[in-house]
């Protein structure tokens, strides 16, 4: 009990008020975020363009697939790193390196073409959709780069699309953030081949053939985490963007539930780790105990005190 008492001399019930409610936040998060998870994954499996679905498997395209697109792919290159002296132009048709974006934030990354007719403009609704939710702002925690696989592409078609894209979602503040990148067959080939990324033109469609998707990259430009389809989970950016962050982007909590979920390659999205939810409900139930004893023993201190005045 004289433990007990020094230590509740050191935590005075403020403070313990706040960690327990820190603890029990998070461990609400981790098991409320488990349970949407299974829902997402369900609806997430049937998504245009996500491996899994139309023939994709893993990034690959199955044997139902023309056999023209058989090259036409996505794979993960975890741990690999981009080309940052890749050279572009930007929407407004300055000359700029892939590294411009990075070095100090995680960025999030996706291959679009902006003449496309559908595909790549709900990729690009997906991930604006999703930052609605996430906690961080473009531009400011991260960065988003969009980069063209469409060399007859040019900064004008880069910056209509960009603004329309703002205009609709009403994020124009956010515009620093944004960046649409357009260049050469061999500089767009060299970077999307570092990423995974094929493609395949369809002269009977007249349409490029690829596979929807984004992937968040670290600051010095390796590549953390790939999401496939046209939606992502709200939950699995955030968490990828503090992933990638190295301790610079998110808050505690984000920190807890990056202990209770783990990212899943072979499926591309973060997982309940139950093991770890349930060490973490473990201790917020020893320290509340912990805190309600050292608290029943105060009391009867200072009654004790009291009686003797």
């Amino acid at each position: 009990m004289a433990m007990l008492k020094a230590q509740g001399l050191r935590l005075n019930a403020p403070r313990r008020v706040r960690l327990a409610r820190t603890c029990a936040v998070a461990c609400a998060l981790c098991i409320g975020h488990s349970a949407l998870g299974v829902g997402a994954r369900v609806s997430a499996q049937q998504q245009p363009g996500l491996p899994g679905s139309m023939g994709f498997s893993g990034g690959i395209v199955a044997s139902n697939v023309p056999p023209q697109f058989k090259d036409v792919t996505f794979k993960q290159r975890l741990g690999d790193r981009l080309p940052l002296d890749a050279r572009f132009k930007d929407e407004s048709g300055r000359d700029v390196a892939l590294g411009e974006y990075f070095g100090k934030k995680p960025v999030i990354v996706s291959f679009v073409y902006y003449q496309c007719p559908m595909l790549c403009t709900q990729v690009l609704n997906g991930i604006s959709s999703s930052l609605k939710v996430v906690p961080f702002t473009a531009g400011k925690e991260f960065d988003v780069v969009l980069v063209s696989f469409d060399p007859r592409d040019t900064p004008e078609a880069a910056t209509a699309k960009k603004r329309a894209h703002l205009d609709h979602w009403n994020v124009r503040d956010t515009s620093d953030g944004w960046h649409f990148l357009t260049g050469d067959e061999e500089t767009i080939r060299r970077v999307t081949s570092a990423a995974g990324f094929s493609y395949a033109w369809d002269p009977q469609s007249q349409q490029f053939a690829h596979v929807s998707g984004v992937l968040v990259a670290n600051a010095d430009g390796t590549l953390s985490r790939y999401f496939y389809g046209v939606e992502f989970s709200p939950r699995d950016l955030r968490l990828a963007l503090v992933d990638s962050g190295n301790g610079k982007v998110g808050s505690v909590i984000d920190e807890l539930l990056l202990y209770c979920f783990q990212y899943d390659p072979s499926h591309g999205r973060y997982g309940a780790v139950f093991m770890n939810i349930l060490r973490l409900g473990g201790v917020l139930t020893v320290g509340l105990i912990v805190g309600f004893i050292v608290l029943m023993r105060r009391r009867e201190m200072r009654s004790a005190t009291e009686r003797h005045a």
